[in-house]
């Protein structure tokens, strides 16, 4: 039996995460009190109390949520869970997925999340997007009703996220992304919504957050991997720190490619995937690629 271990990106947060295992677990509540230190602001109060709107603002968003899944893994660690096969985290997730694998140290992760949260909120406000989920058409279609929408305004949409079979994120500027909805209604899309945010993340938009944010990655140690990490860009492991570095650089303009990620883990074997971390938004995505994939969601509370 092989196992992969799942972390959520951004979307899975909620207020009271992690308080479990802070109340409970000294291994888990090392790690958020290592954060607060090293950010200079009680991250473990905004992920326990919120508020709500706090928490969700991108640039404590992402912290929070390598956080809470890091903490998961230390209790899980404790409880004498095994390292797993394979590591895969959904956008933001593959940093948690990099420390767990010990590609990243903690401290380390922690700086660039919080990096790359500010560069996020900074590319957003200079160049406002938005970004629309789009359900019950294949990859395929909707990467051409993108570049409809593009040669029709000029401007930038894309798939951001292939999260399953029939579920499809496009993220882009505000006028070719309408174009682009109004296409996929008229193709027979079953449902189509505007995602309340402005930042157009994975898309072309991203380009000055993302050529700053390379300075960063470069300037982090970066380990080779304990075990395999499937990266978002590729749906393949990457296994190198050079590829490593090359991942996260190319990720924030580049789409997430779940459905093929996923893919990869079942033909490589892969019998049981567990999400650590907060939610459980990445076995619905499992259920609807491998249906027969044993799907587990760690819990404080069954150990």
């Amino acid at each position: 039996m092989s196992v992969a271990f799942l972390f959520p990106g951004q979307g899975s947060q909620h207020v009271g995460m992690g308080q479990d295992l802070y109340e409970v677990e000294p291994s888990s509540r090392a790690v958020f009190d290592q954060a607060d230190e090293l950010l200079g602001f009680s991250l473990s109060e905004l992920c326990f109390d919120g508020p709500e709107d706090l928490l969700t603002d991108t640039v404590n968003q992402q912290p929070a949520l390598l956080v809470t899944a890091v903490a998961t893994w230390k209790a899980m660690e404790k409880r004498d869970w095994s390292l797993p096969d394979f590591v895969a985290g959904h956008s933001l997730g593959e940093f948690s997925a990099l420390v767990v694998a010990g590609s990243l140290t903690f401290a380390d992760g922690l700086a660039l999340v919080r990096r790359r949260g500010e560069l996020m909120r900074d590319a957003g406000e200079r160049e406002p997007g938005a970004m629309a989920a789009i359900l019950a058409l294949e990859v395929d279609q909707v990467e051409q009703i993108c570049l409809e929408a593009q040669e029709a305004t000029g401007r930038p949409v894309q798939v951001a996220n292939d999260n399953c079979p029939g579920q499809v994120v496009i993220s882009g500027e505000r006028k070719a992304l309408q174009i682009a909805v109004e296409l996929a209604q008229e193709a027979k899309a079953r449902k189509v919504v505007t995602l309340p945010i402005t930042i157009a993340a994975h898309s072309a938009l991203m380009e000055s957050a993302a050529a700053e944010f390379a300075s960063a990655v470069d300037a982090t140690p970066i380990m080779p991997p304990k075990m395999p990490v499937i990266g978002n860009v590729s749906g393949r492991p990457v296994t190198s720190v050079a590829d490593i570095r090359l991942e996260l650089k190319a990720q924030l303009t580049s789409p997430v490619r779940w459905t093929g990620s996923m893919n990869y883990l079942v033909d490589q074997g892969v019998t049981s995937v567990v999400e650590v971390g907060p939610g459980e938004v990445l076995l619905g995505l499992m259920k609807r690629i491998s249906r027969g994939t044993e799907r587990i969601k760690y819990r404080l509370e069954e150990q």
